[in-house]
């Protein structure tokens, strides 16, 4: 289907923020509004943000996506992905502006967005749906527990980490103390806020949620962990081999279809 594209700009508590809004000519009712995280911009690492929204607008669906206060083009002062709610809802009032005949939306966001995504929908009852990649929730615990289960072990099936023991370049002291450090961080107690809030989040969202992990990235694992700890209510879709950021053509193409073919499915 073909699409309109165009650049907006909008307040957010008085600073101007910077978006772009890709429109099909025939719109579904349910759009898509791409939070971004970390030091990203609407553009996303690796062009994701806008092949992601091309594709989606091919499909029908409305898409925007903005630099959120102090990133990009936008104006104002960066702030942590947990203080981020009046970003989001400016965004959203601009797109509904933009798209009158939207019903509801789709709130998608990868690493510390998912995480925001999260955080904001109990505040605005238009978003009846999130896509969640990789969500952040980690801690310094959390972190080591990851480093343990995942590294460490691992590192015992390697045939080139036997080697460097068999030749003596290991540096046993070195590693004894990085190996102690993170047992240590590992056995603190659990009870971490960051990770509790986000279920917490979920669990009251009534919406529908899905979530995209990938293979090689542990911040996906620990979130795997916390899924299966606190039975989050989520369709689940893992990317074989994808790291963090969705590094290849091969993997992002992999999510835009998976976000498409599970917004338009329900």
């Amino acid at each position: 289907m073909n699409f309109s594209q165009r650049a907006l700009r909008f307040s957010c508590n008085g600073n101007s923020l910077v978006g772009i809004i890709d429109v099909p000519e025939r719109p579904l009712p349910r759009g898509v509004l791409v939070v971004t995280g970390g030091p990203q911009y609407r553009i996303g690492g690796h062009r994701q943000f806008t092949m992601l929204s091309r594709q989606l607008a091919e499909r029908g669906i409305p898409v925007m996506r903005f630099d959120r206060r102090g990133m990009g083009d936008s104006e104002g002062e960066p702030r942590s992905f947990d203080r981020i709610d009046d970003d989001i809802g400016a965004a959203m009032r601009e797109f509904f502006l933009q798209v009158p005949d939207m019903k509801e939306v789709v709130i998608w966001g990868l690493c510390d967005a998912a995480t925001a995504a999260a955080f904001y929908v109990g505040t605005d009852a238009r978003v009846r749906g999130l896509v969640l990649l990789n969500p952040w929730v980690r801690t310094p615990q959390g972190a080591a527990r990851a480093m343990l289960r995942h590294y460490y072990l691992a590192r015992l099936g390697e045939g080139a980490f036997w080697k460097k023991v068999a030749s003596g370049r290991l540096d046993f002291a070195a590693s004894a103390t990085t190996l102690g450090r993170n047992m240590k961080m590992a056995a603190r107690d659990r009870g971490q806020a960051l990770p509790q809030r986000v279920v917490a989040s979920l669990a009251a969202f009534d919406g529908q949620v899905l979530v995209v992990l990938s293979e090689d990235d542990l911040t996906a694992r620990e979130f795997s962990r916390l899924m299966a700890r606190h039975n989050v209510r989520a369709k689940r879709i893992d990317i074989r081999g994808a790291n963090h950021t969705f590094a290849s053509a091969k993997w992002r193409s992999q999510v835009a279809e998976a976000s498409a073919n599970w917004i338009m499915s329900w």
